[in-house]
């Protein structure tokens, strides 16, 4: 082979694979809860080609949910019934049988502050979310995610590339406070997502991805990785963040807006997922890593 050949080759190589990062070693950790890496499930192979995300334990753990929702043929009966269940699990409106102690508190803590701190269940995170992603239910939603897909936060009131500035700490600091003293919660967010996940199945086999929408102001160098074209590129989401099923409403969000075909798999979860119990139709808030998408404005 000629050296201008092999250049070519080599030319050709490149351009196959310049669509194809890889999650940065920054942006993800070395083990997870899943069955799948994250070097794996935060790749552009798993948008194009998804598969099922499993949680360490939560299916055997909860195997008696999963027929009782089977037999149900509406949405709003299953979601009452997978509320029923978290309740009664998880002791939600009976914390001193879960462990919960008001009699050894602290003159400084009053006993309503402690009930208050066991309140903090799953359906307070997902509406602190709501309210505000960079919240302290923001906060512990987002260390959740790190620990059961590895996944790491890049982006809470302030970018998080340093851990060694105040931002990551005070990340830290709102995630401890969020999951002092709580009942479970991060096993509550488990089975959250995993009925996400039912739900999303029992749509039917051909609901693999979801076009979604999010509105934006300016992406930093290191979430675009690569600019394909003008309209496509593939960037670095945050390990979790809000999109909209509407692009009128994703456009309240920003100066500009983009367009992402987001796996099944990768869904946390969304309002509709719990109908009278969670404001709002649209939104859907989706698990980071690399995505290909389309910049429509």
């Amino acid at each position: 082979m000629t050296k201008a050949a092999a250049c070519e080759v080599d030319d050709n190589f490149a351009a196959l694979w310049a669509d194809r990062p890889r999650l940065p070693k920054s942006a993800r950790l070395p083990i997870n809860r899943c069955n799948l890496p994250a070097a794996i499930l935060g790749g552009l192979t798993f948008q194009r080609h998804p598969a099922p995300l499993l949680l360490d334990g939560v299916a055997e753990l909860h195997a008696d949910l999963f027929p009782l929702l089977d037999a149900l043929a509406e949405p709003g009966e299953r979601a009452g019934r997978f509320a029923d269940y978290m309740t009664v699990h998880f002791r939600l409106e009976a914390l001193e049988e879960a462990g919960l102690s008001v009699s050894a508190v602290a003159a400084d803590a009053p006993k309503k502050r402690l009930k208050l701190r066991g309140r903090a269940d799953y359906l307070r995170m997902v509406r602190g979310w709501a309210f505000d992603p960079d919240s302290q239910e923001g906060a512990v939603l987002k260390a959740w995610v790190e620990s059961r897909f590895g996944l790491l936060t890049r982006f809470h009131g302030a970018l998080l590339d340093n851990r060694a500035e105040d931002a990551y700490g005070r990340f830290l600091e709102s995630c401890s406070r969020g999951l002092y003293n709580t009942n479970a919660l991060e096993a509550q967010l488990d089975l959250l997502y995993t009925y996400c996940q039912y739900e999303l199945r029992r749509q039917g086999p051909d609901a693999n991805h979801l076009t979604l929408y999010r509105g934006f102001n300016r992406l930093s160098d290191d979430q675009v990785l690569v600019k394909l074209d003008r309209r496509r590129w593939i960037v670095l989401l945050n390990n979790l963040s809000s999109f909209s099923a509407r692009r009128e409403r994703a456009e309240e969000f920003g100066d500009h807006l983009m367009r992402v075909a987001v796996p099944a798999a990768k869904l946390f979860f969304y309002n509709r997922l719990l109908p009278g119990m969670l404001k709002g139709e649209e939104e859907y808030v989706v698990i980071g890593g690399i995505y290909e998408v389309e910049r429509l404005a």
